[in-house]
């Protein structure tokens, strides 16, 4: 498929952009990073433990998605939203913002999922877009890949060019957690702690939906 060149098509991408960043915003303003990732990170342990009532904390099942709005840092950010205009933009073009709006929200939660089965017992808040993001490039590697790979199957090639994708996606994010490291996030005392299970989860129900969600969107047409 070819990128669209037209910014017209990206409502859903823009919208979550301009929220994230807005709610990014805010929480900076009004100093309360630490208590907000505490507040609307997804925990695994209050699935495994429970026992957080009357404690004025988002409710467990909302947390995959406030988790989205909370970063740890403007460096954090920046690189989430780059990669989410860079991948939303033409993948809105072509399934449409419905159907973008279900991949984000199911990477949320997928990514949310992974998460907790690779540490039920983790009391550390994971917060940040990129498990949703995930799901977009997932999608993104599946409608746009290139099969540079030298396999006789096309369809091969295109499945080991998106878990290239996937590695590369990882690493940088590895890079970022590293630079966030520096300054410390105020919440671990060891830097942003990447949920590489998390961002595996995303990127799966990318590339598992992107053909159905594009077949869904010309049924309806």
């Amino acid at each position: 498929m070819r990128l669209p060149d037209s910014w017209s098509r990206a409502r859903f991408t823009l919208a979550i952009t301009l929220v994230t960043a807005a709610a990014w915003l805010i929480v900076w303003v009004l100093q309360r990073e630490e208590g907000t990732a505490i507040w609307g990170g997804f925990i695994p342990a209050r699935i495994a433990f429970g026992g957080d009532e009357g404690l004025g904390l988002v409710p467990v099942w909302l947390t995959p998605l406030t988790a989205t709005l909370i970063h740890a840092g403007p460096i954090h950010l920046a690189f989430n939203l780059v990669i989410l205009v860079f991948c939303g933009r033409p993948v809105e073009a072509v399934l449409g913002p419905l159907s973008l709006g279900i991949l984000y929200l199911l990477g949320a939660y997928a990514a949310a999922g992974a998460h907790y089965f690779a540490g039920p017992e983790s009391a550390a808040p994971m917060v940040g877009a990129s498990g949703a993001i995930s799901a977009v490039l997932g999608a993104y590697a599946m409608l746009f890949g290139r099969n540079k790979v030298k396999v006789k199957s096309p369809r091969l090639a295109l499945w080991l060019n998106a878990l290239w994708l996937l590695a590369a996606w990882i690493g940088l994010n590895l890079i970022i957690g590293i630079i966030v490291a520096g300054g410390g996030f105020p919440l671990t005392g060891q830097g942003m702690q990447v949920a590489v299970a998390a961002h595996i989860g995303g990127f799966a129900v990318g590339i598992l939906l992107a053909n159905p969600l594009l077949l869904f969107r010309y049924r309806r047409a």
